[in-house]
């Protein structure tokens, strides 16, 4: 749809979005096979994965959450919801 919209034909578009999910197979078998090599790097992998939405957050949404009007309500939530998960984190393991 992106394709057709930007001015390509019905055909190449359709191709083109085929020929772009073609390596999905390809890829997902291999993946499968190898999935029990990387499962003890698992942790690293998501530890990693979770650093890097953190980032996100805290370079995105909070100098965002920080300006207007309202800011200290978006940032005191923030913190309430911060703290709420982090205490859930500690009882429940």
């Amino acid at each position: 749809m992106p394709l057709f919209a930007e001015g390509k034909s019905r055909r190449r578009s359709f191709l083109l979005g085929v020929m772009s999910g073609a390596v999905e197979p390809l890829f997902g078998g291999l993946t499968a096979l190898t999935a029990s090599l990387v499962v003890p790097a698992m942790p690293w992998f998501l530890s990693f994965a979770a650093g890097a939405m953190l980032y996100v957050v805290v370079e995105e949404l909070i100098p965002e959450m920080s300006s207007g009007e309202h800011s200290n309500i978006g940032v005191l939530f923030f913190a309430v919801g911060f703290s709420l998960m982090m205490a859930l984190d500690a009882a429940l393991g």
